[in-house]
């Protein structure tokens, strides 16, 4: 446990002009870790010096930003088998207070209401069929085509609020729900595209790397065959490449969720913000020890 008097106490010196003073204050603060959060967020709301102010706004950022760092590589190091917990550690970059309990419900709550309308036998057309029902014309979820730069697009948290997002959030959505169900639905990393596959694990060996379809999140669930992905690359004079059709990892779906959000944040000017998630895309881009 920390000592309430010698945060506070070190909190007042944060203003203080010597260079040397401040730099100890700042380490021996950052040092505490999430324990000094609520004593500096007090300590801010009652400083009316600006520069006091701005310098525990950003020393909350660092802690923040820190725990991100840690939670997002022992992710990574314990074999990023959970999207969503993948997901909820870069909103935790922009909304560390939010109760990540609540889109966990979001999420459950959309998985019940398909779940309740499922049929045993349902065919892997009537299961995508119900799952577009259900997420797009009941929960009126759609891609975000008038300002699809937007930052928000991408973090999950906003995306189940606004029922827009990008390509990547909307399919990261839908193809958790769908495993959550257990039906096998996995992104897939095409350039420019980020789309999902309906895998028949059975099929594997003689079919397509038993790929049934594919399935467009950003089009309303629209389901389209291996020949339109062969097409989609022409157009963009690609080479076959295996990847462009098979199912990706966890870490290589993040690491398209950073990339989305440091092309968006270019776009504003936001360069602190840039360097920040071109911190967390170098933690994914690690090899993995698993």
């Amino acid at each position: 446990m920390i000592n309430p008097t010698e945060v506070n106490s070190l909190i007042r010196l944060l203003d203080d002009p010597d260079g040397e003073i401040f730099e100890h204050v700042h380490q021996k603060l950052l040092s505490f870790g999430t324990e000094a959060i609520d004593y500096l967020e007090s300590a801010w709301e009652q400083a009316f010096d600006p520069i006091q102010q701005e310098r525990i706004a950003n020393l909350v950022h660092e802690i923040q930003f820190g725990i991100v760092k840690k939670d997002l590589q022992l992710w990574h190091q314990s074999g990023a088998f959970d999207l969503l917990q993948g997901v909820l550690i870069i909103n935790r970059y922009q909304y560390p207070d939010l109760d990540e309990q609540k889109v966990i419900n979001q999420v459950e709550a959309i998985k019940r209401d398909i779940w309740i309308q499922m049929m045993n036998d349902a065919s892997p057309a009537e299961q995508v069929k119900l799952i577009n029902h259900v997420f797009y014309n009941i929960y009126g979820f759609s891609g975000n085509t008038t300002n699809h730069r937007d930052p928000q697009n991408s973090y999950i948290s906003q995306v189940l609020e606004t029922k827009k997002g990008s390509q990547t959030s909307l399919a990261i959505i839908y193809s958790i729900i769908a495993q959550k169900l257990d039906i096998p639905v996995y992104g897939v990393n095409l350039p420019q595209h980020f789309i999902l596959a309906y895998l028949d694990e059975t099929l594997q060996s003689e079919f397509e790397g038993g790929i049934l379809f594919y399935i467009n999140a950003f089009n309303k669930g629209f389901i389209f065959g291996r020949r339109d992905v062969d097409m989609f690359l022409k157009q963009l004079n690609l080479k076959f490449d295996k990847q462009f059709y098979e199912p990706c990892s966890n870490t290589e779906i993040i690491k398209r969720v950073l990339r989305n959000l440091i092309s968006a944040y270019e776009h504003l000017g936001s360069a602190e913000k840039v360097g920040e998630l071109n911190e967390l895309l170098g933690i994914v881009d690690r090899p993995s020890p698993l």
